[in-house]
């Protein structure tokens, strides 16, 4: 039987599933890859707004710090037409350091040999970003040790996580801890960490554990989610000196760049 010119060969069934099979997973690699350059870019452009916060001199003494936030916010909006962001945003100073994220505590005026933290989420074009730094004003050197180490400690605790594809989430807040203690601090958070995504990113109500570094969650931090795909972490930590009243915080992401 001759074969019609438009097909050339017999139909290999295999090849055919195989190469189907190979469309499926270029796509899902193109999407994991797309999705790890929109969380590494709204980084890009969340570190962009904190130098600008600093080289525009908003970080300075005698300013409380709900209008330092708001001054933030605006300028926010000014650099990138932003007004969304995932959490609550977070200027703290002075013994408001010590504070985790879940606390309120009340407005203080930024002293003039102080420390201070920022805590933000903006939404970048429906990208989450989460970005945390620490500042000091004046030459105390107690605080600036806890600025550079808190940032140390980040590398540190990155690098951890790189170098062990099998980690799972408690796993990775006890060595949080013990990078507190190793710099001489003690470990001020509740977690070290949580998801990141597409706004809004992945979660599960009234869940505060499965979805973080957090000491009670012994899953794998590399499990895919619910759609098979890869998960991006956030890792932030919180050094704190309690006999002092101060506190330092570094967040940034974990899975990218």
């Amino acid at each position: 039987m001759r074969l019609l010119q438009t097909d050339p060969l017999p139909r290999d069934p295999f090849r055919s599933k195989a190469t189907t099979l190979h469309v499926i997973l270029t796509g899902m690699n193109k999407s994991i890859s797309d999705r790890a350059a929109a969380l590494l870019q709204a980084q890009t452009k969340a570190n962009d707004l904190f130098h600008a916060v600093e080289t525009r001199g908003l970080i300075r003494a005698n300013v409380l710090e709900s209008q330092l936030n708001q001054e933030i916010y605006d300028l926010a909006q000014e650099m990138f037409g932003i007004s969304t962001y995932w959490h609550k945003r977070i200027v703290r100073a002075g013994r408001n350091t010590l504070a985790p994220y879940e606390e309120n505590p009340p407005d203080l005026t930024v002293g003039e040999d102080d420390i201070l933290f920022l805590d933000l989420g903006p939404v970048f074009e429906e990208w989450e970003a989460d970005f945390g730094r620490t500042f000091v004003l004046g030459s105390d050197p107690a605080k600036l040790k806890l600025r550079d180490d808190i940032a140390k400690g980040f590398l540190e605790g990155k690098k951890y996580f790189h170098e062990h594809p099998d980690i799972k989430a408690d796993e990775l807040y006890k060595h949080a801890q013990k990078l507190a203690r190793d710099f001489g601090w003690e470990y001020g958070g509740p977690i070290a960490g949580h998801l990141i995504g597409q706004f809004p990113h992945e979660r599960i109500p009234g869940d505060k554990v499965t979805l973080y570094v957090h000491p009670d969650n012994p899953n794998r931090m590399r499990d895919l989610d619910a759609e098979g795909q890869e998960r991006h972490w956030i890792f932030e930590i919180h050094f704190v000196d309690r006999a002092r009243g101060i506190g330092g915080f570094y967040e940034e992401l974990l899975t990218v760049g």
